[in-house]
C-alpha cells in the first residue's frame, strides 16, 4: 500500500520528540537548553489548565444528552436548558476540535461519500431522516493506493482512495415523538440522545458506515450471485424432480375450482408423491433464502469488524482524547514558533516564520505540513513571549520569559 500524505494542520510528532529535535540542533547555548526545557514545562503545564476547564465545561453540557450516564441527576434540567447546554457544547467541540486540527467534512462531502464505491465492497444506506443535527470533522488526510484481489486471485485492480487517518462524529437522534409518530417502538437508541464517536484510519468513500443506524443492503452483483444459480436450479428441479407433483397439483385446483369434471384420485402413492414434491419444493426455498441470509450476514460481519478495530473512542471517552491531543498540538505550535524565533535572533514576520518552520519539516523531517502561524502568533503575544516591532516578531530571553510565565500560572491561584 502506497500513503501520501497532503499538507495539513496537524504536525504528526510527539511534543516532546519535537523538543529534543530542537535542542539537538545546537542553535542554543548550553546554558539556555535548562532555561528551554523549563520554558516549554510551563507553557504545557498552563495549557494543561485551560484545557481542563474546557474539559469539565464539555461534559456538563453533554450530561443531560449523555446516553450512557452513570450518574443519577440531582437538580432537574429543563428543556430550555437542555438546549441551551446542547448549543453550547456544539460550540465548545467545533473550538476544541479547531485548536486539536480538525477540519469539517461537509455535507456535500458526505452526499459525495454516499455516492462512491466502498472499499469493502458492501453497500449501504443510511435513513438521515432519523437524526436532528449531524456534524463530521476528520485529520490527516492522505492519498492511498492499493491493490483490491478479488474471484480467488484471478482478478486484481488498483484502486487510489482518499484516507482520513482521525474522524470524529456527532450525531443528535430526533425526539421520541418523532419516532413514535412513525410507528417505530423496538429502538435500539435512546430517542433524543447525542452519539460522539472517534474513529481511525477511514476511506472517504466509507463515511456512511459510521453512522449509527447504517444498514447493510445487497449490491446488484450479489442479487445476480444469488438470483441466476437460483432460477437455474428451480427450473431443473421443475423439470426433472416436481413434474408429476404439478401435474397433481394442478388437476386438483381445476377440479375444485370446477374447471375439469374429472375426479382426481388420491391414493397412497400419491399423496407421498405429492408430500415428497412438496418437501423437494420446501427444502430448496429454504436453502435459496439461508444463501441469502449467509450472504447479508456476510456483509454485517465485514461491517462489523471494520468497525470494531476503526474505532478509538465513545461520547465522553472522545473529550478526553481530544482535549490530550488538543494539548499536545497547542503546546507544539508555541513552542516551535518560539524557538524558530529565537533561533533567528532576529525580528521576523509571520510570513518568514511560517516559510522557515514549513521548509524545516520538509526538508528534515519529510512532513509537509501547513503550520497555523497566525494562531502561534497569537498565543505567543497573550503570553508575552514576543514583542511586535511592526509587521515583524521577536523573541524575548530565555530567562524573561520564564519569569513571565512563572507569573502567568501563578496568577491562577
Amino acid at each position: 500500500m502506497t500513503k501520501l500524505h497532503s499538507k495539513q494542520r496537524f504536525i504528526p510528532f510527539q511534543k516532546n520528540d519535537l523538543i529534543r529535535l530542537c535542542i539537538q540542533e545546537r542553535s542554543l547555548n548550553e546554558t539556555d537548553i535548562d532555561d528551554f526545557k523549563s520554558v516549554c514545562d510551563l507553557v504545557n503545564s498552563l495549557f494543561h489548565f485551560q484545557f481542563h476547564r474546557h474539559l469539565e465545561t464539555l461534559k456538563h453540557c453533554y450530561s443531560p444528552v449523555n446516553p450512557d450516564a452513570d450518574t443519577q441527576t440531582v437538580f432537574p434540567v429543563s428543556e430550555t436548558e437542555k438546549q441551551q447546554r446542547e448549543a453550547k457544547l456544539i460550540i465548545e467541540l467545533k473550538a476544541l476540535l479547531d485548536a486539536d486540527n480538525f477540519e469539517e467534512i461537509t455535507r456535500a462531502d458526505l452526499d459525495r461519500a454516499l455516492l462512491e464505491e466502498s472499499l469493502f465492497k458492501i453497500r449501504l444506506q443510511v435513513d438521515f431522516d432519523d437524526f436532528e443535527h449531524i456534524l463530521f470533522f476528520r485529520r490527516g488526510e492522505s492519498t492511498q493506493q492499493e491493490t483490491l484481489v478479488s474471484w480467488f486471485g484471478l482478478s486484481k485492480k488498483d484502486i487510489t482512495f482518499k484516507n482520513y487517518e482521525r474522524v470524529v462524529i456527532y450525531v443528535k437522534y430526533k425526539n421520541k415523538a418523532y419516532f413514535d409518530q412513525h410507528g417505530r417502538q423496538d429502538l435500539f437508541f435512546t430517542p433524543g440522545s447525542t452519539l460522539i464517536k472517534l474513529f481511525q484510519n477511514i476511506p472517504s468513500a466509507d463515511l456512511e458506515m459510521l453512522f449509527p443506524n447504517t444498514e447493510v443492503r445487497m449490491k446488484t452483483i450479489d442479487k445476480i450471485m444469488i438470483g441466476v444459480p437460483a432460477a437455474v436450479g428451480g427450473i431443473i428441479m421443475l423439470v426433472t424432480k416436481l413434474g408429476a407433483t404439478l401435474l397433481l397439483t394442478g388437476a386438483l385446483v381445476a377440479f375444485w375450482l370446477g374447471l375439469n369434471d374429472d375426479p382426481v384420485v388420491l391414493d397412497q402413492k400419491s399423496l407421498l408423491g405429492l408430500a415428497a414434491g412438496f418437501g423437494t419444493l420446501g427444502g430448496f426455498l429454504w436453502k435459496q433464502f439461508n444463501n441469502f441470509k449467509n450472504r447479508k450476514i456476510k456483509f454485517m460481519k465485514t461491517l462489523a469488524d471494520n468497525l470494531y478495530f476503526k474505532n478509538l473512542d465513545n461520547n465522553t471517552g472522545v473529550f478526553h482524547r481530544l482535549i490530550d491531543a488538543a494539548e499536545q498540538e497547542e503546546g507544539k505550535e508555541i513552542i516551535l514558533a518560539y524557538y524558530f524565533l529565537l533561533k533567528a535572533g532576529k525580528a521576523l514576520t509571520a510570513e518568514e516564520l511560517d516559510i522557515d518552520i514549513e521548509l524545516w519539516f520538509q526538508h528534515k523531517q519529510n512532513a509537509p505540513i501547513d503550520f497555523d502561524v497566525p494562531d502561534a502568533i497569537r498565543k505567543l503575544t497573550e503570553l508575552d513571549m514576543v514583542e511586535k516591532q511592526g509587521e515583524h516578531y521577536q523573541a524575548r530571553p530565555l530567562k524573561q520569559v520564564k519569569i513571565k510565565l512563572n507569573q502567568v500560572w501563578d496568577d491562577h491561584f
